[in-house]
């Protein structure tokens, strides 16, 4: 079969280039390291053990240990963790145009995190930093959407779409009303530049949330492929199948929102990136999404961590956030895939 061939050509070469992108995330920047010095770093670091051919100064070993290893380990994270959540919200809505944002939940940590970096947040629950307020957000639009749209016993696609675009445009709209009317125009430029998408600042201590939903996300879709294959085929051919849609349903969405939350929280505003990676996995390996899931969790680290080394590199020393690299890297790339590929998606709406 065409599709698993292209299976076992793809995870062997995805990987090479993976390592590669790892290698040159830690090795560029304002600061350019040697390959040999950062992996005597890391020999060091993990082991204890220090070469004796090789030394290295103090700055060096922060830059690469504390500053670049936790940013590139976290562009893993999210590029991973978008494409998944990508695959789950388009299997879920049925909808090849669905990303992890169709939901309203990066609208909601927008709102979130801007409400704490312009205001100083909310002290009486507890959120203090950006990062808090976003999952905040995003977990609650989650469940609004979630309350709302099975209220009825049952979860329309078409309903989750419909209430996701209402609660993302409430969401954008007070987003604006407080970045128009904060007392501290300084603080304005930090909560645009955190809606943009950036890696930085990244700590070691801050990547467990990310890594857990990541792997949640990943077990999820491997062990229960064959339902999520069901369900594109619309609701009634999954039932037929002993599918239980309205709990298979409801799991991707609180998955799906978990996952997002946590990276929104982390990166914030990452685009395209949910978008593009399930639509090119699908084109060199078809709509199982075992098959999908596993390249996805290559190919996106891969987009993310080369998005973030060219958000270093063009204009330094100053970082260009990456969402603007992304949407620059992945709209002309979306819109030349759909012109040159097309393949099946999903059955009848439910």
């Amino acid at each position: 079969m065409k599709e698993k061939r292209n299976l076992i050509f793809l995870c062997p070469f995805l990987l090479c280039v993976l390592a590669v992108t790892l290698i040159a995330s830690v090795s560029l920047g304002a600061v350019s390291i040697s390959p040999k010095t950062i992996l005597a770093v890391l020999v060091h670091k993990m082991t204890g053990y220090i070469p004796a051919s090789l030394t290295w100064s103090t700055a060096a070993e922060r830059i690469i240990w504390d500053l670049r290893m936790p940013r590139t380990i976290l562009g893993v994270l999210a590029g991973a963790g978008y494409a998944l959540s990508g695959i789950m919200m388009q299997t879920l809505t049925k909808n090849p145009l669905a990303n992890p944002y169709i939901l309203g939940i990066s609208s909601g940590a927008s709102a979130g995190a801007v409400l704490v970096i312009v205001y100083g947040g909310v002290q009486a629950l507890g959120i203090v930093t950006p990062s808090m307020g976003a999952f905040a957000g995003a977990l609650a639009v989650s469940m609004l959407v979630f309350l709302l749209a099975g209220r009825r016993g049952r979860m329309n696609s078409t309903r989750l779409v419909l209430l996701g675009v209402s609660l993302s445009a409430l969401c954008s709209s007070l987003t604006s009303f407080m970045i128009f009317t904060a007392p501290d125009q300084n603080k304005v430029t930090s909560a645009l530049f955190w809606m943009t998408g950036s890696l930085s600042g990244s700590k070691f201590d801050t990547l467990v949330a990310p890594a857990i939903g990541l792997a949640l996300s990943f077990i999820f879709i491997i062990v229960f492929s064959r339902a999520m294959n069901g369900l594109l085929l619309g609701d009634d051919v999954a039932q037929t199948l002993g599918v239980d849609t309205l709990k298979l349903k409801t799991t991707l969405l609180i998955l799906s929102s978990v996952v997002t939350g946590f990276l929104v929280a982390a990166t914030g505003i990452i685009g395209f990136i949910g978008l593009i990676i399930p639509h090119i996995a699908r084109t060199f390996v078809g709509s199982d999404h075992r098959r999908v899931a596993l390249v996805s969790v290559l190919m996106g680290p891969v987009l993310v961590v080369w998005a973030d080394i060219l958000a270093r590199l063009v204009s330094r020393p100053e970082e260009v956030p990456i969402g603007v690299i992304t949407a620059l890297m992945g709209a002309p790339f979306f819109i030349w895939l759909i012109e040159k590929n097309s393949y099946g998606f999903g059955g009848s709406n439910g």
